[in-house]
Formats: C-alpha cells, sequence, structure tokens
C-alpha cells in the first residue's frame, strides 16, 4: 500500500467548496497539501456509477490521471429509509445545477409529506461516504463510511452544507447544521472512512 507523505500534493476530486473544506480540514493535520480539482481546471467527469463507491473510483481515477498526483475523491449522499434509499447517489442532482439545497431539501420533504412520514420514526435516514484514493500510476482504494439519523423539519443551521440543516445523528438533538464543524468532523461518515484511510495511508 502506498503512502502519503508530509508535503505531498493531494487533488481533491470535487468541484463542491463545502467538500472540498471539509476534506482538506481532515488532511491538513497530516502535513499534506490538498489542492481541488477545481483549482487546476480539471474537468468533471460524468457520475455513471450505480454505486457511491463506483462513483468515487471514477472521479479519483479521472483527477489522478489527469493531475499526475494522488486524488481523492468522496462520493457521498443522503439515503431516505421512506423513500427507498432516495436520494441516494442523485443526492447532489436534486439540487439541480445551481447546486440549490434549500430546493433539494424542500422537494425532499413534499416526498416525505405525501408519503405520510411525518413521525420521527417514519424518518429514518443515513448519510453515505465512499472515498477512493487513486494513485497516478495506477491502483486505488475504497473506504466508507455511514451515520445514522432521523429528519426533521424545518431546516436549522447554516454551519454545514448540502442537507446538512435537516439531519440530525443518533444521540444528537441538534442538526449537522447547527453542529459546531470540529464537532460533526469527529462523528460524520466522511470521518468514518477517513478514519479507514488514515490507518492506511499515514499510520506506521
Amino acid at each position: 500500500m502506498a503512502r502519503l507523505q508530509t508535503g505531498q500534493k493531494l487533488v481533491v476530486a470535487s468541484h463542491n467548496a463545502g467538500k472540498v473544506r471539509e476534506i482538506n480540514d481532515l488532511v491538513q493535520p497530516f502535513g499534506v497539501e490538498a489542492v481541488s480539482a477545481g483549482e487546476l481546471n480539471l474537468p468533471e467527469p460524468e457520475e455513471t456509477g450505480q454505486t457511491f463507491a463506483e462513483n468515487a473510483i471514477l472521479k479519483a481515477r479521472s483527477a489522478a490521471d489527469a493531475s499526475g498526483l494522488p486524488a481523492l475523491a468522496d462520493d457521498s449522499g443522503l439515503c431516505v429509509d421512506a423513500l427507498a434509499g432516495a436520494p441516494g447517489i442523485y443526492s447532489a442532482r436534486w439540487a439541480g445545477p445551481s447546486k440549490d439545497f434549500a430546493l433539494a431539501m424542500r422537494n425532499l420533504e413534499e416526498k416525505l409529506q405525501a408519503d405520510g412520514a411525518t413521525a420521527p420514526d417514519t424518518r429514518k435516514a443515513h448519510f453515505f461516504c465512499a472515498l477512493c484514493i487513486a494513485w497516478p500510476d495506477g491502483g486505488d482504494t475504497v473506504y466508507e463510511g455511514r451515520v445514522d439519523g432521523t429528519l426533521v423539519w424545518p431546516p436549522r443551521g447554516d454551519r454545514g452544507f448540502g442537507y446538512d440543516p435537516v439531519f440530525v445523528a443518533d444521540g444528537e438533538t441538534i442538526t449537522f447544521g447547527e453542529m459546531d464543524p470540529g464537532r460533526k468532523h469527529a462523528m460524520s461518515h466522511r470521518a468514518m472512512a477517513f478514519a479507514k484511510l488514515v490507518e492506511d495511508l499515514f499510520d506506521g
């Protein structure tokens, strides 16, 4: 297994500013310099995978091949039990081309209301994350994480991004959108996947 060295550049294969910021916060303590695909003007590959892992591999591989650097890609989303796992891999697409997550959250709530999902036990959901590290000379590895919770309405907080303002993790009383970023980083689906990556790439 290849390892990331202090001072090494790592491409974060995303054009989502919130996601890039969150991943940069995670890698910074290890002395790795994160640069986004957007900063390098790398194209966004079409996400044709049928799973989070397939899309993460596709994005990381594309960025590593185009940049000649190790690339880290995240594919993540919100999966709602009452909607048979939707929006799932289409979570970002629900926000439309303008990435309007206020619209996405409204659409989600309307679908839940239409299905009669108003009681907490009918509003179970989880965030899922697949992280892929791809190397420019070939090879990649996927790490996965999940956090379970319940959806609330109306949205609360402006500290997160995406669907964070409507998601309360199990055991918590505030949404990810209200939560201090450091606290969220410690328990999120992305943090769980990243902890597995750290064990492989930074320890020892």
